[in-house]
């Protein structure tokens, strides 16, 4: 059968892509967030999975305010990098798992949760930029991947509770596939930031690096917090942390199996006004 391996989080940041594609990776401002990745990008080249399934935020590319879905999954043969107003990224196209990914559509919508099942669409930097951070710049991403975009733009958003509970039914949906293959899960997004008003620039290290801690030990809790808490202390966009929940829930230990191991953990500020963190967690 096919099994979740391991859980990748990070922040998504579209000026980490800019600064990747624009060779400013060696900069002094950028330099100390790109080797917080040096170990991730070596352990994704020693445990190359057979598919990744990325959890992430469409930012108006693929969908737009007339048409908000709350979660969306990727079933194309593959996905081209969208146009964000200054050209695609130069990065591969998105190669895509159309049997998995139509296997957990089913599976998941059995079980009680509601997807909108996407044939064709582009992706932006939500989900490139973490391909970039992890597999650096490579003529062909290492494997395919099933986008699944996560409505944390315009509210209402789906509650912590939800997407940990989504993670549970991934995972069921992922073992119950008849083949071999090794999956990672990846959420992205985050994680302190607010992007306009009084409050623009908000970084609140303390309530990111508690989140981290929590993520790692007690998801169940973590997952009841209310969405007032993120936007009070996490700013407007911490929202989107609440996709690292639909990762975490499909581990293992969720299912009453071994604590997973935490590989990495990286948190830095600043990024273009936010908070940069990342971890992996590996089943046991």
């Amino acid at each position: 059968m096919a099994r979740i391996t391991a859980s990748v989080f990070t922040s998504h940041v579209p000026a980490i892509g800019a600064a990747i594609d624009l060779g400013k990776t060696a900069d002094p401002y950028w330099q100390p967030v790109f080797k917080g990745y040096e170990f991730s990008k070596q352990w994704m080249k020693e445990n190359r999975p057979d598919v990744i399934f990325l959890v992430y935020n469409d930012h108006a590319s693929a969908f737009s305010l007339e048409m908000i879905p709350t979660f969306a999954i990727g079933t194309a043969a593959q996905f081209n990098p969208a146009d964000e107003g200054w050209g695609p990224r130069p990065v591969p196209v998105v190669i895509g798992h159309p049997e998995l990914a139509s296997h957990i559509a089913q599976s998941v919508i059995q079980d009680d949760f509601d997807l909108t099942i996407v044939n064709r669409m582009d992706v932006d930097h939500g989900l490139t930029v973490p391909l970039s951070l992890m597999c650096g710049q490579p003529s062909a991403w290492p494997c395919p991947v099933i986008p699944f975009a996560v409505n944390v733009v315009q509210y209402p958003a789906p509650s912590g509770r939800r997407c940990f509970q989504l993670g549970k039914a991934i995972r069921r949906a992922v073992e119950s596939f008849d083949a071999d293959l090794n999956v990672q899960i990846w959420g992205t997004g985050g994680m302190s930031h607010q992007l306009q008003g009084p409050r623009a620039g908000l970084i609140n290290k303390e309530w990111d690096n508690r989140f981290l801690d929590r993520l790692v030990s007690d998801p169940e809790a973590l997952s009841l917090v209310p969405h007032i808490e993120y936007v009070r202390e996490a700013g407007s966009e911490g929202i989107e942390l609440v996709m690292w929940l639909i990762a975490r829930g499909a581990m293992r230990d969720v299912a009453r199996g071994p604590a997973p191991r935490v590989l990495h953990r990286f948190y830095h500020v600043p990024a273009s006004n936010t908070a940069v963190g990342h971890l992996i967690l590996e089943d046991s």
